[in-house]
């Protein structure tokens, strides 16, 4: 099969893939979805310039292609056991390297180029279309979306380069990838007190402000080393080893007697620490956003000092964590539990309170920060606007999405419905933080309308049929 035939067959898979959850029309208009916003936001620009310098903007849009970039490439970590798990039966392109006369090799350098051409026009390329279409409204120059192209690309092809290399070497040695992951994440942490500018941690971003030789030189390094040795390394179809575990599920119900649906909890734990990369892989998607959230509000402060730095922590702390539900519906439909004696509620309900176990964590997280920062005054109002965020973003995905986030999030009215309900309560807590941080314990109003969702959501998805794939 030449590369060129075994390409185009991956690209239809990756559509086929889309397609089926949330449908032709629904995942087809998401660029356009991507281009309307991004064309909305370059249209008020110059209102947000005279607040925010445009560097810092900059710099956030960047920083957000860069995720984009390790979102799709974690596919590395969790791919094989999503597909076998969501998927049944179903079997990918990229798992074939024993039935085709190609080497995994080739595989896998033909699905890293699927990958960066697929997303580049999923995401990158409208969001620049966007701008290019307001550039004439706002007084931009006609080269610069031209320039934005190449730097969100750079951005986005760091991120996806990284997290391919950091997967493959996980499939080699877990030990080796943790090691390199804590220290890049000490080098950043050293680099950002040491007061070295997000020019220095994100070449693309450095290549927009100054173009030059060593900007992109940098930025190409980050792609094509990990990338290189991402190919070469690469381990696609290897056999599964044989997994025997002692009988634990007892005694951890036992221990998780407190919760109405301990049995469920149980599962949720140990589906989660037997799994592939096990607790790693939530770890590593909740620093590394976290990390990012840092790295931006250490910018963002330099500018707008009246901000509570705990407080729009503990806000967007809270959104982040309550992405952690989508770990916990991953790997498995309702179809499972099909046989058994429960509905949907009690499934639910059982994620729900997994969720507040591994929540836990955030809330650990947030008050070390709290005590790193020195704020005591704002410890109380933090904590609430943390927990009321998170209950309420939590909420808002339950009732929209059930237990699909990954799937249902990709369809534009669900995901434009999720952003309604969330942006403005989230726009409100952190402006009105600016006039005294105890405004910020208001969020517990957040509470009666998760409370009130919640409940709708278990009556919506009740009734609901998700269709098998």
């Amino acid at each position: 099969m030449p590369m060129r035939d075994l390409f185009v067959a991956m690209v239809k898979e990756e559509w086929r893939i889309h397609a089926t959850m949330a449908g032709n029309l629904g995942f087809g208009l998401f660029p356009v979805m991507i281009a309307a916003f991004s064309f909305m936001g370059a249209w008020i620009l110059p209102l947000f310039l005279e607040i925010v310098p445009a560097s810092l903007l900059a710099f956030i849009v960047h920083a957000m292609f860069a995720l984009m970039g390790v979102m799709v490439g974690s596919f590395g970590i969790m791919g094989r056991e999503f597909m076998n798990r969501r998927f049944g039966q179903a079997s990918l392109i990229a798992y074939s390297s024993r039935s085709l006369p190609l080497s995994e090799r080739t595989i896998f350098a033909t699905f890293v180029a699927k990958d960066v051409l697929f997303y580049l026009f999923l995401w990158v390329i409208p969001a620049v279309a966007g701008i290019a279409a307001a550039a004439p409204f706002i007084g931009m120059e006609p080269a610069f979306p031209l320039l934005l192209l190449v730097t969100f690309s750079l951005s986005f092809l760091e991120g996806l380069a990284v997290v391919f290399f950091l997967s493959t070497l996980y499939a080699r040695s877990p030990r080796i990838a943790g090691a390199i992951l804590a220290a890049g994440a000490v080098a950043v942490a050293l680099a950002s007190l040491a007061g070295i500018g997000p020019a220095m941690l994100l070449p693309p971003y450095a290549f927009l402000l100054a173009p030059g030789i060593l900007p992109l030189a940098a930025s190409l390094a980050l792609i094509g080393i990990p990338a290189a040795v991402s190919i070469a390394w690469a381990t696609i179809e290897y056999p599964d080893a044989a997994r025997r575990y002692p009988n634990s599920f007892d005694g951890l119900s036992d221990r998780l007697s407190l919760f109405s649906r301990p049995w469920l909890t149980a599962k949720d734990a140990l589906d989660l620490r037997r799994s592939e990369g096990g607790i790693a892989k939530i770890i590593f998607s909740f620093l590394m956003p976290l990390g990012l959230v840092w790295v931006f509000l250490s910018v963002l402060f330099r500018f707008i000092p009246g901000l509570s730095p705990l407080i729009v922590f503990a806000v967007l702390l809270g959104v982040i964590s309550s992405t952690t539900y989508n770990w916990l519906t991953e790997f498995d439909t309702f179809s499972a539990y099909a046989f058994l004696p429960v509905d949907v509620r009690t499934v639910i309900t059982g994620k729900l309170q997994s969720y507040g176990v591994i929540n836990l964590v955030s809330l650990a997280v947030l008050i070390l920060a709290a005590a790193a920062a020195g704020d005591a005054g704002a410890v109380v109002p933090a904590v609430l606007a943390f927990l009321s965020v998170s209950a309420y973003s939590l909420a808002v995905t339950v009732r929209l999405t059930g237990l699909y986030p990954s799937v249902m999030l990709y369809q534009v009215r669900v995901f434009l419905l999720y952003l309604a309900a969330i942006s403005p309560a989230l726009l409100v807590l952190i402006f009105v933080s600016i006039l005294d941080p105890w405004y910020a314990a208001g969020s517990v109003v957040l509470l009666p309308a998760a409370w009130f969702l919640l409940d709708r959501a278990m009556l919506r998805w009740t009734a609901f049929d998700m269709p098998s794939y």
